[in-house]
């Protein structure tokens, strides 16, 4: 009795040390398939901020500026914008419609029930991959995304994706971790990349914990020196003008400059909607 208890306990111990294993070994793969980097086709086309954009802008919750003592601080709207917190939700879909959406003006103007079902269709495309060229959306009607935002904002707006969608992007966990300077040189390095084979990155810009900025912009033209890399910036927060972002090469420091809800100065980056993980 006693060694056909020794020989099941054996047999248990055995087992398990073989499903920890088999766990284990998932595990390194889904963290080795994650981290690596799917090669990717260079985009067929630039994006362009006068026609790849939104017409409408993500409003901000209040105003920033210096006062009379050289103080940094917020002044509340009245009225209280009706469109706040989406800054993820309208960089990913511009993404969404560039990369998986096509615009057809000769067709006639939709139904608004119709392109409710098309604007879902858009983004629930994966924003990690593009789709091929017969499989794009057609969005009839209209030439491109800035017309038809500006035609159809209601719709988009609620239909695009909830404000939560920027609170639970999945990439959200790496702004707690530090950043090293190396970081974020291979991030420039990256993001150039991404540019240039004409696959605008979305960039999640923070500072951490103080942030004074946690917003998601999209990259899509770039400039080079010897000293700098600046980024023309989609800012979903002011959809008439181009922004910019500059990584200094020495200090290997990206920065972004002051607007109506930041005040300027340093900020780490990393890509978002890229990966497993982000």
């Amino acid at each position: 009795m006693k060694k056909c208890l020794e020989t099941m306990i054996a047999s248990a111990r055995f087992d398990l040390r073989r499903q920890v294993a088999g766990l284990a070994a998932c595990l390194g793969l889904a963290f080795l398939t994650g981290c690596a980097s799917t090669p990717r086709t260079t985009g067929s086309r630039p994006f362009h901020f006068e026609t790849d954009t939104f017409a409408y802008a993500n409003d901000v919750t209040e105003d920033f500026a210096y006062d009379t003592e050289g103080r940094w601080r917020g002044h509340t709207r009245d009225p209280k914008p009706d469109y706040t917190r989406y800054c993820f939700v309208v960089a990913r879909s511009a993404r969404q419609f560039f990369q998986n959406a096509r615009f057809d003006s000769a067709l006639p103007v939709a139904t608004e029930t119709e392109y409710r079902r098309l604007v879902r269709k858009v983004v629930s495309t994966n924003p990690r991959k593009d789709l091929v060229e017969s499989a794009k959306v057609i969005i009839p009607g209209y030439a491109n995304l800035r017309e038809f935002s500006g035609e159809q904002e209601q719709v988009l707006k609620e239909e695009c994706g909830s404000f939560w969608q920027s609170y639970f992007q999945r990439g959200n966990w790496r702004m707690v971790f530090p950043f090293s300077r190396l970081d974020q040189q291979k991030m420039a390095d990256q993001l150039a990349r991404a540019v240039r084979e004409n696959r605008p990155p979305i960039l999640h810009v923070v500072c951490f914990p103080s942030l004074q900025i946690n917003h998601a912009v999209v990259l899509y033209g770039i400039e080079e020196t010897a000293e700098d890399i600046l980024f023309a910036v989609y800012d979903p927060n002011a959809p008439h003008l181009p922004a910019s972002l500059t990584f200094h090469r020495a200090s290997r420091t990206f920065n972004y400059p002051m607007n109506a809800d930041f005040q300027g100065g340093d900020v780490n980056t990393y890509e978002v909607y890229s990966k497993l993980w982000y």
